[in-house]
């Protein structure tokens, strides 16, 4: 209470909350109790009530302030207020204040949300508005009331404030905000948004300094764009619509000056999943033997690389054969049927499009191709067909094609946002890194496996150092050639080799215990210094924050809400506590109780990142889901550590070897060149006798 003598009481949580507000307001001679409530002071100020109250822990800091139906019942009076002044201190506090559900539910009981809405509609106040919209967001987000209730004059004004060039960024980011809500709230709410906001506006939204204004605009693409890949699956429209705007990506946030946010990150990486995934329903289509279409793009594939004297002339039995005879050069398994090698799905007619696309966009490539390979001998020619098919096989799976946009993923390839047709031009680089790799190799038709293990290990390589363009990624790729590989698959062996010696194994195992204890301790100063996590709500968004640290006695484990740009809060900020002592399991995966609640909802990329710890009684439980699986083993770790458990993570297995490893090395340098036996030399027998033993004290004497 402010100018109060703060008190230091016990809260009894057997007694009822009204009883416990009723001492409090005794102790300070405040005269109507029912007016009042209790609320954290710190962080996040949060109303206790009879359903959050057993969250109240030891050391928390209370305040008594106005209940929140007293609350509700001023602000609703205050918005309504004919002086400008108390109108706008009340939206402004409303804005606030929403974030609480209690209060949110006593403000929406007396249509204050329909106040607001009708306040959208009518003002003109720059100032207020920001203030509105961000209480009616706040108040929206909590799910009490559906979102199908607003009037399509709300819609419009809301869009009017994305498609108007000199609108306040305040009232931009908070309209692109709502927007997106209501796209992924119901599909009649996405039909009248996508009628309202043109793709266009939202790509010039893109192209602002501003990064909060392109992420929430990114947002609201992404909703419209995977809504209306999920009611209109045929319809390519607009994503090709995006991808030719590409450029402003490319230039105002990939290339910008500043980092891609992980927030962008995800969004890049959801636009490259959903447009890659217009190819799905090819690669899940088999040839059709009875399509003329498709036997006559079969049929171009073979008259582009083979220069033959005029088919009409010949007789039935010669062009047939003479058919064969080129669809068998061209490398088909089945040269008198040669779409029964197309019938495989995946990659099913994707490989067929991305052999067309190669011949008629390089023709010299391909022509270069087949007659080189034509020319060697049979158990030497790179059947070019049968490489194609499993190449395109390849490729689908590196960029995971056909598999729905996770929801905590963003590895994003930039190479992507530079090129129209991705999988098409990747395709007709690698096919000729294939033809190199298979000279290189001097591979046979027994070796075509071998062939494919490395031309993937290339690709994947490659990509993963991110290349920006396409020249860039194909320069990388052909400078990994075999001879490249071999030296790293070499190095990896050596380097096995070396380790698995027996007496290298035990003198691992006698360094094990110290550096496990070195792991032990990196992860308790990693729970220490604490980790930001996010809370995925009922629209799939992951935009509210939460921090949790451990005390530096470890003793404690602090929590609390935190706002997006809070970075490494004081722990003094974190106003709610568990003692490590009272905390009695850790779960991980679907034994999570908030998995299980959401039962069906979450992928299984979400489910390895949750995990939970149980404490008083196993009766309550926190629950987490890591920012990346790299944060998650280092938590579990370090909770097991602090429940005196063993640490099972992957991270914690590699680092261990990691460590041994470079251990080993340090310890080995002295034996450089020096073989090492692969056991202990045997210890000679005794002798005979011990007369070679001079006795001193004969001598003495």
């Amino acid at each position: 209470m402010p100018g109060a003598y703060p008190q230091l009481i016990q809260l009894d949580q057997k007694k009822p909350l009204s009883a416990v507000i009723k001492e409090v307001c005794d102790g300070w001679n405040l005269p109507g109790p029912d007016n009042f409530a209790l609320q954290y002071a710190d962080g996040v100020q949060t109303y206790i009530t009879e359903s959050n109250r057993l969250d109240i822990k030891n050391g928390c800091i209370l305040r008594l302030t106005k209940a929140p139906g007293r609350c509700a019942e001023d602000l609703f009076k205050g918005i309504q207020s004919s002086d400008s002044g108390v109108r706008c201190d009340s939206l402004k506090e409303l804005a606030s204040v929403s974030t609480d559900v209690t209060f949110a539910q006593e403000f929406i009981s007396r249509n204050g949300h329909l106040l607001l809405v009708k306040i959208v509609e009518d003002s003109k106040d720059n100032v207020i508005m920001t203030h509105t919209l961000t209480g009616f967001m706040e108040l929206m987000d909590h799910g009490i009331v559906s979102w199908e209730n607003l009037s399509s004059v709300f819609i419009k004004k809301i869009a009017s404030f994305v498609n108007a060039k000199p609108t306040d960024a305040s009232i931009q980011q908070v309209s692109l905000d709502i927007l997106e809500s209501m796209v992924l709230s119901s599909y009649g709410l996405f039909l009248q948004v996508k009628q309202e906001v043109t793709m266009e506006r939202l790509i010039a939204h893109l192209q602002v300094t501003n990064q909060q204004i392109q992420t929430k605009a990114m947002a609201l693409l992404m909703a419209l764009l995977q809504t209306f890949a999920v009611v209109c699956e045929c319809d390519e429209t607009n994503t090709l619509t995006l991808l030719k705007k590409r450029v402003y990506l490319l230039q105002n946030i990939i290339h910008s000056s500043g980092s891609v946010q992980d927030e962008m990150a995800h969004y890049l990486y959801v636009l490259q999943s959903v447009t890659l995934n217009h190819l799905e329903p090819r690669m899940r289509t088999s040839l059709d033997c009875y399509s003329q279409e498709q036997r006559e793009i079969l049929h171009g594939l073979r008259q582009a690389a083979f220069e033959t004297e005029s088919e009409n002339s010949l007789s039935h039995e010669r062009r047939r054969s003479l058919c064969a005879k080129e669809f068998k050069k061209l490398g088909f398994s089945n040269n008198s049927n040669p779409g029964q090698d197309l019938v495989r799905t995946p990659p099913g007619l994707l490989a067929l499009d991305t052999m067309f696309y190669f011949a008629s966009r390089y023709p010299d490539a391909y022509s270069r191709f087949v007659l080189e390979n034509s020319s060697r001998e049979d158990k030497h020619e790179c059947p070019f067909a049968r490489s194609s098919i499993q190449l395109t096989l390849i490729l689908c799976e590196i960029l995971r094609i056909g598999e729905p946009p996770s929801e905590t993923r963003s590895d994003y390839h930039p190479i992507f946002f530079s090129q129209d047709r991705l999988l098409e031009e990747l395709f007709c680089i690698c096919i000729q890194l294939l033809n190199k790799t298979w000279k290189e190799m001097r591979a046979t038709q027994e070796d075509f496996d071998k062939v494919m293990q490395v031309v993937r290990e290339q690709i994947t390589r490659t990509l993963s150092s991110k290349p920006t363009s396409l020249e860039l990624f194909k320069n990388k790729v052909n400078a990994l050639n075999y001879s490249e590989i071999l030296k790293l698959r070499q190095t990896e062996r050596l380097h096995q080799e070396e380790t698995l010696a027996p007496p290298v194994l035990e003198l691992k195992e006698r360094l094990k215990p110290e550096l496990l204890e070195l792991i032990r301790q990196q992860r308790l100063n990693r729970l220490c210094q604490g980790t930001m996590f996010k809370k995925i709500s009922s629209r799939r968004r992951q935009d509210k924050l939460w921090y949790c640290r451990l005390s530096p006695n470890h003793k404690m484990l602090h929590y609390g809400d935190v706002e997006e740009d809070t970075d490494n809060p004081p722990i003094e900020t974190l106003q709610k506590k568990i003692p490590v002592a009272d905390i009695k399991g850790l779960l991980t995966g679907k034994d999570c109780a908030h998995m299980k609640e959401n039962k069906g909802k979450q992928n299984k990329e979400v489910l390895d990142l949750a995990f939970s710890i149980t404490y008083d009684v196993e009766e309550y439980s926190l629950n987490f889901i890591a920012p990346s699986r790299t944060d998650f083993c280092l938590w579990t770790d370090g909770l097991s550590v602090l429940l005196g458990r063993e640490m099972s993570s992957e991270s914690m297995r590699s680092e261990l070897e990691i460590l041994l490893s470079m251990e080993i090395k340090l310890r080995l340098l002295d034996l450089e060149n020096v073989p090492i036996p692969d056991s202990a030399p045997t210890v000679p027998k005794p002798p005979s006798n011990y007369n070679f033993c001079y006795d001193f004290s004969q001598t003495e004497q």
